[in-house]
């Protein structure tokens, strides 16, 4: 295997884990307004025993994107400048929503006021939804292709990544997600929020399966090569295990399967994409191939010592860390709402 061909597929395993792990930590924002209603006497509660369960892990998870964009960075420049002009605008309100959901997190506790709440939870929930719909559309558009001139600049504008099968995909990352959500939840709480995540799950599990099974299929009989087969068929087990076990309420197999699914529809893609890494809608021959957009071999070299030496202790930080907070939540083990207290209850001197 050239370092290229390596590099590639490290970058596939890197962005799997990113949607992998991140993926529940979006399925936890879209769900927060549904599993913690206001009307109901402990929603707030609900909410913050929901932002506990991916506590201690979200910003970790995040991790894997910033390593996984480094990476494509360092190892392939002329794929990520022509990915990253083309796709501008879905980026940059990824980018948008990532950050609201990182503040909105970090400082909903901030101030003892249920609006400050409210409106954090608004931010969570935007910095989910957005991102979790993005994502599918913009992978979907690069195993398409988009159009790129010989210079390999973009050549078209926003609504051409606007189409079907974009659209599709964008569809198959939110269900995906909110559904791998909804089984965390379950996996990772005791009451009355367990009973309600393991119902969302069982609810969403049929239609999930059926979109994600339309999605793989039309991403294979386009683009694909006959062993990618191999991963179809992955996804689709997975997938129907997810659905039995949502309906059984055993949700540590459901995630499982989610895992083992969605890591799987992401090989998908990045396989049926190789050698390329960026197809040209305008004419083949301007196709970016990991030949020519990637860097130096030296470069390649010295990157693969660091990645040798730094990914062995990342997997093991982050394993550990998900062991230490293993335990499963309950309402009665959430405080009160706590904080500073409301700007119009601080005493004036």
């Amino acid at each position: 295997m050239s370092l290229e061909t390596f590099w590639f597929a490290l970058v596939a395993v890197l962005f799997v884990m990113y949607f992998v792990l991140e993926g529940f930590d979006f399925g936890v924002g879209m769900l927060l307004p549904f599993l913690g209603r206001r009307s109901e006497p402990d929603g707030d509660k609900r909410r913050r025993l929901l932002l506990t369960t991916i506590g201690p892990v979200w910003d970790g998870n995040e991790v894997w994107l910033i390593t996984g964009g480094g990476a494509l960075f360092a190892a392939f420049g002329g794929w990520y400048a022509t990915m990253f002009s083309a796709f501008y605008l879905p980026l940059f309100l990824i980018l948008i929503g990532l950050i609201v959901r990182v503040v909105a997190i970090e400082w909903r506790g901030k101030i003892n006021d249920p609006r400050w709440r409210a409106w954090c939870d608004v931010g969570i929930g935007l910095g989910s939804w957005l991102p979790a719909i993005l994502w599918g559309v913009a992978f979907a558009n690069v195993v398409r292709g988009i159009p790129i001139d010989a210079e390999h600049q973009y050549t078209g504008g926003f609504f051409n990544l606007l189409n079907p099968y974009a659209l599709l995909g964008g569809l198959t990352t939110v269900l995906c997600f909110i559904t791998h959500g909804a089984v965390f939840i379950a996996l990772k709480s005791h009451g009355a929020v367990r009973d309600d995540a393991q119902t969302v799950a069982w609810r969403l599990a049929i239609p999930t399966a059926a979109v994600a099974a339309g999605f793989l299929l039309w991403t294979q009989f386009a683009y694909g090569k006959g062993w990618t087969w191999t991963l179809v068929a992955i996804a689709a087990v997975a997938a129907v295990v997810m659905v039995i076990g949502a309906y059984l309420r055993r949700e540590g197999i459901a995630f499982a399967a989610t895992c083992i699914a969605i890591a799987a529809t992401v090989g998908l893609l990045f396989a049926v994409l190789f050698p390329n890494v960026l197809p040209s809608l305008t004419d083949s021959a301007y196709d970016l191939t990991v030949a020519n957009t990637s860097s130096s071999h030296y470069t390649l070299v010295v990157m693969t010592w660091a990645a040798g030496i730094m990914t062995p202790v990342v997997l093991l930080y982050q394993g550990w860390t998900y062991w230490v907070f293993r335990q499963r939540l309950t309402i009665d083990r959430i405080p009160e709402a706590g904080g500073l207290p409301l700007r119009e209850e601080v005493p004036v001197k």
